[in-house]
């Protein structure tokens, strides 16, 4: 395992041990760090390469992958300089390690970078599991995600994020041509025994 300091974040690698899984990158929320969803990448994706940085704007002391206004009102600008950022990095970091095009697991705010990404550099990600997730953009720019595999775990009795907020990214990726599955699970914002089913199954599929 690696911990590095170079490229524009800093992050925590594994190697993988199964070249026919797709690299994981792992992007943690709110106050997380590069450690946070480690463990979930290992119980998720056995033999699967895991990347995952850490976010580089801080929120009272807690790292987030991009600036915003206030609860639920993201600072776009910021939010797409950090999302190309962070395309940069992973490009940077598949020619370091050697790995493939990764797949983006993200929970809240990392689900949010993740979706952004997907939107301005389709390139970057062969596909994405998007936890909890909110529209990034009020205005989404038109992207090219054709046949790109996305899954959407949301939570029906989530306080964060609104039911149509989150159908509205769903119909945002469909219309760009991802092949999403948008699933609402009896669930808040934290993760469940359901949303580690339904990755576990996705993911094998990929």
């Amino acid at each position: 395992m690696t911990v590095a300091e170079t490229f524009r974040h800093l992050h925590r690698f594994v190697p993988g041990t199964d070249a026919s899984r797709p690299p994981l990158l792992l992007l943690h929320g709110t106050g997380g760090d590069e450690n946070d969803l480690l463990p979930l990448g290992r119980a998720l994706a056995p033999g699967s390469a895991l990347l995952a940085p850490r976010g580089n704007v801080l929120e009272g002391g807690a790292p987030r992958f991009f600036r915003r206004l206030r609860e639920g009102v993201f600072d776009e600008d910021d939010l797409r300089r950090r999302a190309h950022e962070l395309a940069d990095f992973v490009a940077v970091a598949r020619d370091a390690y050697g790995i493939g095009k990764p797949v983006a697991l993200g929970f809240s705010n990392g689900a949010n970078i993740a979706a952004a990404v997907l939107l301005l550099r389709p390139e970057a990600l062969a596909g994405a599991a998007l936890l909890r997730p909110m529209s990034p953009f009020a205005a989404p720019p038109p992207a090219a995600l054709t046949g790109t595999p996305v899954l959407m775990l949301s939570g029906s009795l989530d306080p964060i994020v609104a039911a149509d907020d989150v159908g509205r990214l769903a119909q945002t990726l469909r219309a760009a041509g991802a092949s999403v599955d948008h699933r609402a699970l009896p669930a808040s914002h934290g993760l469940t025994q359901g949303d580690l089913g339904a990755m576990t199954e996705w993911l094998a599929q990929l």
